[in-house]
């Protein structure tokens, strides 16, 4: 019977979701994250056999830890506009992570339709809210929600790839007008 691993899988993915919000997917390796644990290789490898294996494990947690981060509302801010703005926020805050979630190969060969599909049951809660706040069915929330999504997505890449500084009250009255245009175009 083989020894028993003394490094859990949890602490090898926190440690190395640790390393990517702090330094970016390109220092994710197995040595990096054996330094960081202060452990050799060997733990990481044996709790995840190839690279593919840790990354998709790390990517996982950080699209748990994301999605946390966007259901967390603002205090005073409107539900949707919340969710929007800790969207926005977080390619400001956490601009290694927000790239390493949304701007690696993770959607090659999706067009932005299926990626939308894709998260569909994980966006349950987001569009619950939209539902609410729009009064509207299902289609026509996945319509405005497409819009919104993209156009956060915008705000934050460039927050995320720049050293610009977050405005709140700019990205407020940019989501807020996309999501006026998005009813009305639904409305037509």
């Amino acid at each position: 019977m083989p020894p028993r691993a003394k490094i859990s899988r949890e602490a090898i993915i926190e440690a190395g979701l640790a390393l990517v919000r702090r330094e970016g997917a390109e220092a994710l390796n197995v040595r990096r994250v054996a330094a960081e644990l202060g452990c050799s290789t060997q733990p990481v490898m044996y709790q995840f056999p190839t690279m593919a294996d840790l990354r998709d494990a790390i990517y996982r947690s950080a699209d748990a830890w994301h999605s946390q981060f966007l259901m967390a509302p603002e205090p005073d801010v409107d539900p949707l506009l919340s969710i929007g703005l800790r969207y926005v926020r977080f390619g400001a805050e956490e601009r290694h992570l927000f790239r390493f979630l949304f701007q690696s190969d993770q959607y090659a060969h999706m067009d932005i339709r299926e990626l939308l599909a894709a998260y569909d049951a994980p966006l349950a809660p987001v569009y619950a809210v939209l539902q609410a706040e729009a009064g509207c069915g299902p289609e026509q929330c996945r319509a405005i929600f497409a819009q919104l999504f993209i156009t956060a997505h915008g705000l934050a890449s460039l927050l995320a790839n720049n050293a610009m500084r977050y405005d709140p009250e700019f990205c407020s009255k940019i989501l807020v007008a996309a999501f006026e245009g998005a009813m009305k175009g639904e409305e037509q």
